[in-house]
């Protein structure tokens, strides 16, 4: 088959579009044939090596955390998709390589695809989906009528959470430039910045929430924002003990995690606020809850260029540019 190869980290002459084998599902998986694959500031992190001490892949190996496409093979396990079964996925940590014509997903990590949405709408939903359903659900339990401050409004995770803050009661504040303005707001944000020109110190005050996705300037500046006992859910770093436990790290990686976020940590805690790093993982039944949302018209995709799978690394570089207002996507089929 067809993929999108990465033989050496760091290296523009170490990736290619090259010929591999085409997977065989273990008996808990499928065999989803791609039709189209969303791309992710991470497919870049991982390509440039930056998440070696987390996600250590050993080259070869196939790009890509987004999915959408047809189930062509069931394992003997499966009971949840035949096949025939239009899907979407962001396949587990060392699962990965949606940047190909065939991969294998586990069924726990696939959700039947949204009735009315494209396959390059489709692809462009999970990982920003679970991002923002673990940072705002289930590690925030944000609740109607508390304020949420979503950086980047108009990025992949930014259009997604907004929608998805404003569904469950919150009062939404974000950044984005002059530009997008009407977009973040079009899809819910009640508190709009204009990051180029204001300070979102001076203008937010008493948040419950925030979700960072930028740099650590920004990270120390939004814990000044909240509220006495409120969170801040970092998806940008700096990793924490806690994440160090969860994915079982050796000791020296714990050891180097704990320091890297320690600083955070003790500003946090004198300002009386919490601090966590969330690295999302694959969740097919939240996906499932996603699908929900999206089949009944609350949250829609936010596209802004679909490639074909020729110009991949184009696409990837146009992404590392910071410049896309919501996801970009590679065509398969």
């Amino acid at each position: 088959m067809k993929a999108f190869i990465i033989d050496n980290y760091k290296s523009k002459d170490g990736e290619r579009i090259g010929q591999m084998p085409v997977p065989k599902p273990q008996a808990d998986e499928v065999l989803v044939e791609v039709h189209a694959a969303g791309i992710n500031l991470l497919d870049s992190k991982i390509r440039n090596g930056e998440f070696k001490l987390i996600l250590p892949y050993k080259t070869p190996f196939v790009l890509g955390h987004d999915v959408a496409g047809v189930v062509t093979r069931v394992g003997a396990r499966v009971q949840q998709f035949k096949v025939g079964d239009e899907v979407y996925a962001r396949p587990a940590d060392h699962h990965i390589g949606t940047f190909a014509e065939f991969i294998a997903v586990k069924q726990a990590d696939v959700a039947l695809k949204p009735k009315e949405l494209s396959m390059e709408e489709a692809a462009s939903i999970p990982l920003v989906g679970l991002t923002a359903w673990q940072a705002l659900v289930e590690n925030g339990n944000l609740k109607k009528g508390q304020k949420v401050f979503i950086q980047a409004g108009s990025g992949g995770v930014g259009t997604f959470a907004i929608q998805l803050a404003k569904h469950l009661g919150a009062t939404v504040a974000t950044t984005t430039s002059a530009g997008n303005m009407e977009l973040v707001k079009g899809l819910g944000a009640d508190v709009v910045i204009d990051y180029k020109n204001d300070d979102f110190e001076k203008v937010l005050h008493g948040y419950d929430m925030v979700l960072n996705s930028q740099d650590g300037k920004t990270l120390e500046k939004s814990l000044r924002v909240l509220k006495p006992g409120g969170k801040l859910i970092s998806i940008s770093g700096p990793p924490d003990p806690d994440f160090a436990k969860e994915i079982g790290a050796p000791w020296f990686v714990k050891l180097i995690m704990r320091l890297l976020s320690s600083g955070v940590r003790k500003k946090a805690k004198r300002l009386n606020v919490g601090f966590s790093f969330l690295f999302m993982r694959a969740n097919g039944d939240q996906l499932k809850e996603i699908t929900a949302l999206i089949n009944s018209g609350i949250i829609k995709p936010v596209m802004d260029k679909v490639f074909p799978f020729e110009s991949i690394r184009e696409a990837i570089t146009y992404v590392e540019s910071g410049r896309a207002k919501g996801k970009v996507v590679v065509k398969m089929k």
